[in-house]
């Protein structure tokens, strides 16, 4: 899959193809639906599927301090799309002075002098330009002077819930990492660099890898979590701690995880990723170390169960 940032970017070669556009956070089940759609039609005439998105979130560039948590960065984003069969994906950095742009301009710029849209499959929520002025009755009528047509697929509802992004986030933010999960079709994941902590793990017996995590990172709630410690790929099961650590007075919100029965790993610069299977139990305060360790126990039997008893296919 090619990956492009900024319209320079793009080949001056390209030619035709199938557009989808939106910030695609989470690329969940209703993103799913959307760019899977895109695809089929793709397929269907023989064309290349180009998703564009943006970066850094519009709402940053717009109302300063207003990012929201994301639940997948750019590069997961990408190879998440890529198995849905996407051709490519064009990054546009979201600046002020693009926020401006009116929503005739973007689709000109965009969809026809860069990527030549044929088809652009877009939600019936979809807004774009300058104070979100254009909307899917605009993309239609430009689409008739432009030479695309525009297919809108329905929204994915599943009982009374939509499938969106915010509901998503609202999930994790609660700690109910295995709603979230129902709703992205696959754990929720938080990825950062492994750094030094206080090592308090490794003299309990329980060494953890300590995430330094990617800035705006959609964290689930303080707690404990049943998931698993992926590493270059290979998936580790594991018992995972969110939280300040309280027992130790600790001020510093962490997201830790020991992989269990491993004490051998040395992870130290390491990228590495957390996936979320279940919600164990709330941050407590413990009164001595023993207390401590004896929840600890019971915490890594109990992940334990559920991991054994989880069947999810490749980590993606």
């Amino acid at each position: 899959m090619q990956r492009w940032r900024g319209l320079e970017d793009v080949p001056s070669d390209w030619g035709r193809s199938v557009v989808t556009i939106g910030s695609y956070d989470g690329v969940h089940r209703g993103h799913q639906r959307t760019i899977g759609r895109a695809v089929e039609i793709g397929r269907e005439r023989g064309l290349p599927v180009v998703v564009v998105t943006f970066d850094p979130h519009p709402s940053e560039v717009v109302r300063p301090g207003s990012h929201p948590p994301l639940l997948t960065p750019h590069h997961r984003r990408a190879q998440l799309m890529a198995d849905l069969g996407v051709d490519a994906v064009l990054v546009l950095p979201f600046t002020l002075e693009f926020s401006r742009q009116s929503a005739v301009d973007f689709v000109r710029q965009v969809l026809v002098d860069s990527l030549h849209a044929a088809v652009v499959v877009e939600g019936r929520n979809f807004r774009f330009g300058h104070k979100a002025a254009g909307n899917v009755a605009l993309l239609e009528e430009l689409g008739v002077a432009n030479d695309f047509t525009i297919v809108e697929p329905e929204l994915f509802v599943s009982g009374e819930v939509t499938f969106s992004s915010t509901v998503v986030r609202g999930r994790v933010a609660e700690g109910d990492v295995a709603g979230a999960a129902e709703l992205l079709g696959r754990p929720h994941r938080v990825e950062g660099v492994v750094v030094r902590g206080d090592q308090r793990g490794r003299e309990l017996g329980y060494p953890t890898a300590n995430l330094e995590v990617l800035p705006y990172t959609a964290i689930p709630a303080d707690g404990v979590y049943a998931g698993w410690l992926v590493i270059e790929g290979e998936r580790l099961p594991a018992a995972i701690s969110i939280g300040t650590n309280p027992t130790f007075d600790g001020t510093e919100r962490r997201v830790e995880a020991y992989a269990l029965d491993r004490t051998d790993l040395d992870l130290y610069g390491m990228h590495v990723a957390v996936d979320f299977l279940e919600y164990l139990r709330g941050t407590e305060r413990f009164d001595s170390i023993d207390d401590l360790l004896e929840h600890m126990a019971r915490d890594v039997k109990r992940a334990r169960e559920l991991i054994d008893a989880a069947d999810l296919g490749p980590t993606g």
